[in-house]
């Protein structure tokens, strides 16, 4: 068994290879030891060269209801009334504390990644954009 850290591509190459070929080894082998270490090390190179971003909140909760099963409907009493839920679904109002707490512990969405805070819509643009469909309007 020679492992040695991956430095670049080719190393990163070369061990997803090696544990291609090493994948079901039987227990309590050199091989499963070296499966270990290759993985670990390669799990180590992914997270610094090709991290994955968390969603946005509103994603995260989309998408954990359209694994339940369910629509928006489902997140009244949690997020609050319907009004409340809709506004918050738009991206119109943050999650408060208190939502947080309890999407988390409803629908299981990591507190990560609802306490990060929501993009906000270009209010700005949508003022341009009627500004601009008025200024056409006059011109017609």
């Amino acid at each position: 068994m020679r492992i040695k850290p991956i430095k670049s591509e080719v190393d990163y190459e070369n061990a997803l290879r090696r544990v291609e070929k090493l994948w079901n080894p039987l227990p309590d082998t050199a091989e499963e030891d070296e499966l270990q270490v290759l993985v670990t090390l390669v799990e180590a190179y992914e997270e610094e060269h090709y991290p994955i971003d968390l969603p946005s909140p509103i994603d995260a909760i989309k998408f954990r209801l359209d694994q339940m099963g369910q629509d928006y409907r489902a997140l009244i009493g949690i997020i609050g009334q319907r009004t409340r839920v809709y506004e918050v679904m738009r991206g119109d109002r943050p999650l408060s504390l208190n939502m947080i707490r309890k999407l988390h512990a409803k629908l299981g969405v990591p507190a990560e990644v609802l306490i990060q805070p929501l993009k906000k819509k270009n209010k700005r643009a949508n003022t341009l954009s009627a500004n601009k469909k008025k200024s056409l309007k006059r011109t017609a």
